[in-house]
């Protein structure tokens, strides 16, 4: 059986918010009926809807709309939703100035949250905890969702630790192969600019904002390190990365990309022994679906922690697994009362236990508290729960109807010579890189954290998956979900465009915002050229003004969000924004259960 088998899911809506969910819930088992893009769903809550109905599992319907939380007007599309949210200004970090992500990422991450949503709602209903039919979100939700960290610093009382200004990887080689690098610790950084002889100053220059990359989004990198990478050739590139610890992966287009062959961006696998029906069934009726569920989450840095996140929002008991002396990022600046407003935005609301895994007595420790959890969920490096005694078979020994989650860089599928499977190497294999970036800009991951926050929405997919397979079947669930899995879902419209014949990339200027005389608009993508032929008497107004003279004629846009710090004070999402004990920032829920 799978998690969706004999569920009937109508689907009615924009192929933009319908799409990205239609493969996956095919995959879970799901019998689909789509009506035609476009149709009108029955409810106000959305343009898009799915309506799943279960054997024994009653009905649910999800609901998906631009906006939610935003104006109607100012979160029309994924152009207008990332300008609003200001996805566009922290994807323009690396470049100085706001820019669109040629990939549908928030419209994506919604399309996730959404199928999430229906595998909650049908869990909760399944297990008698949760008597809702119907939730919505929306794309603006999801939008706010991914920029949780970058919002919650940049609203902390504490500076960044290191100046956000323009630049970053990919480097170039004097063959002009781009490549990106990946140096977890000081000691292979500088092991491999040292064996390109690059200046000493640099090298010790450039480590921290290198460092600090994934919570900026840029890396104003000194530019001798950029012409050392130019003056040498890939193959000397390599040798370097192998000599020193580092790892190199040159910058793939999506046509040289190697096939994985994934099949969705998931795996569900059921044991096969037999189990009681869950000890957490039965409670009363509550908000949310997952009450009652406790979820040991052993993660760190993005993947796994933003996926228990999710399940707690959904109301689950959380508890983290933290090294001796705690989880060192709990100190990463900028902090509200002592405690790093990245990793509020990410662990708010969990208990937490420390336990040395190494050890045996720790390893023991932690079997003991898997003996009473529902799920189980690590983003270990390979083979680390293996050598431990904490793999899928040693803890279903100790408890049969776990579900056991393993959110990983390469899944099991390893590819010819993968480098580390973290977020810029992972764009970099699988032509993420190009996808994101329309003709006219040279092929980039993103320094955006995409894959490591889509990934985090898919282990959390993937865990639901197995709840309610284990609900139904009466078994114990293996699942585990990807960066791989997450970047082949993000690039598939890109692959199916190359596909028909299409141009895989978007054509020059795609989602690039026009400046005002104090910031910057940006039209919705169907508004686009229109928008551009009529803006330039415009361009000496005020944004506020430009935007109302556009729509004034016709052409939908909003006014990009440029400083995060200001989100909190603005009109058209300020109320949608919250702040935590500590005082950080809190986005709101990407659900609402009706």
């Amino acid at each position: 059986m799978r998690p969706l088998e004999e569920v009937d899911i109508q689907v009615s809506g924009p192929a933009a918010l319908t799409a990205p969910s239609l493969g996956t819930l095919r995959a879970l088992g799901a019998r689909i009926d789509a009506t035609p893009a476009g149709a009108s769903p029955a409810a106000p809550s959305g343009p898009a809807r799915f309506a799943a109905t279960g054997r024994l599992l009653g009905e649910v319907t999800a609901y998906t709309a631009w906006a939610d939380v935003l104006p109607d007007a100012d979160a029309a599309d994924e152009a207008t939703v990332q300008a609003a949210t200001g996805m566009m200004h922290v994807h323009g970090r690396r470049d100085g100035a706001p820019r669109g992500l040629a990939v549908d990422y928030a419209a994506t991450c919604a399309s996730v949250l959404s199928v999430q949503g229906l595998l909650a709602g049908l869990l909760g209903r399944a297990r008698g905890v949760s008597d809702a039919v119907a939730l919505g979100t929306g794309v603006d939700r999801a939008a706010l969702l991914t920029l949780s960290q970058y919002l919650a610093a940049a609203n902390a009382p504490e500076a960044e630790a290191v100046p956000s200004a323009p630049g970053g990887p990919p480097f170039t080689a004097c063959c002009g192969t781009a490549f990106e690098l990946e140096a977890l610790e000081p000691g292979p950084w500088a092991r491999f600019w040292r064996a390109l002889g690059a200046p000493e100053d640099a090298i010790r220059a450039g480590w921290r904002p290198f460092q600090f990359r994934y919570a900026t989004a840029c890396a104003p990198l000194p530019e001798p390190l950029h012409e050392t990478a130019r003056a040498v050739s890939w193959a000397r590139v390599r040798q370097a990365a192998a000599s020193s610890g580092a790892e190199v992966c040159a910058v793939y287009p999506l046509t040289g990309r190697p096939e994985a062959g994934s099949g969705g961006p998931w795996t569900v696998t059921p044991r096969d022994e037999p189990v009681s029906a869950p000890a957490d069934r039965g409670t009363p009726p509550a908000a949310l679906p997952l009450a009652g569920l406790t979820v040991l989450e052993a993660g760190r840095r993005v993947q796994a922690p933003l996926a228990a996140h999710l399940l707690g929002l959904l109301g689950a008991d959380v508890l983290r697994i933290e090294p001796p002396g705690g989880d060192p990022l709990r100190g990463m600046p900028p902090c509200c009362t002592d405690v790093s407003a990245r990793w509020l935005a990410l662990n708010r609301g969990k208990r937490a236990v420390e336990i040395d895994i190494k050890s045996r007595a720790g390893q023991g420790e932690l079997r003991e508290l898997a003996a009473g959890a529902s799920v189980f969920l690590h983003n270990w490096a390979p083979g680390k729960a293996e050598r431990f005694g904490l793999d899928a078979d040693r803890l279903a020994s100790v408890n049969p109807g776990l579900v056991y989650a393993y959110t990983s860089g390469w899944a099991d599928r390893p590819l010819p010579d993968a480098p580390m499977g973290t977020d810029f190497m992972v764009q970099a294999r699988t032509g993420v890189g190009e996808a994101a970036r329309p003709a006219d800009e040279p092929p980039a991951p993103s320094l955006m954290t995409l894959l490591d926050v889509l990934g985090g929405l898919l282990g959390a997919g993937a865990v639901l998956a197995g709840l309610l397979l284990r609900e139904r079947a009466g078994r114990g669930v293996r699942v585990e979900s990807s960066l791989l899995g997450a970047a082949e879902l993000l690039t598939a419209p890109a692959v199916h465009r190359a596909a028909g014949g299409r141009a895989r990339r978007r054509p020059a200027g795609f989602r690039r915002p026009l400046p005002t005389a104090d910031g910057w608009l940006a039209p919705s993508d169907a508004a686009s050229r229109t928008a551009a032929a009529a803006f330039p008497p415009l361009r000496d107004l005020p944004t506020d003004q430009a935007v109302a003279a556009l729509r004034a004629r016709g052409h939908c846009a909003t006014a990009v969000t440029t400083d995060l710090a200001a989100l909190p004070a603005d009109p058209r999402v300020g109320a949608a924004l919250t702040r935590d004990t500590h005082g950080s920032l809190v986005v709101p829920s990407p659900w609402r259960f009706l």
